[in-house]
């Protein structure tokens, strides 16, 4: 069974910045696409940024410039460096992976998420 687990969230006041982690664990044979998700109360969760195993990103238009996705296969391991934090980023954030498993057969896994606060 493969394991996501997101890490790095927490209280910060407006213009500052967090780290966020997401380890996966188990056993597998490659992590294709790995992204990070939000969901605000009341809100739909949305796609904030996703990296493709070959290091091709992609990013929600409210974080582009502010917002870093980045991953190391080596430590099957993906960061979401986001800086300049407003109110509006103020959500339970979720990381998900494309994993091939040892029988190559593909599968989607979900982390439990990390809440992120931001104060104004």
């Amino acid at each position: 069974q493969v394991q996501l687990v997101e890490s790095g969230g927490g209280l910060v006041q407006a213009g500052g910045s967090l780290r966020l982690s997401c380890a996966a664990s188990g056993r597998f044979s490659s992590i294709n696409r790995m992204g990070w998700y939000r969901q605000a109360p009341g809100e739909e969760r949305e796609l904030v940024a996703a990296i493709t195993s070959g290091d091709s990103t992609n990013y929600a238009t409210s974080v582009k410039g502010r917002f870093t996705i980045s991953r190391d296969n080596a430590k099957n391991t993906m960061y979401l460096q986001m800086n300049s934090l407003q109110p509006e980023d103020t959500a339970v954030y979720y990381c998900n992976a494309d994993v091939i498993s040892l029988r190559y057969n593909p599968s989607r896994y979900w982390g439990q998420g990390t809440q992120v606060t931001v104060s104004s």
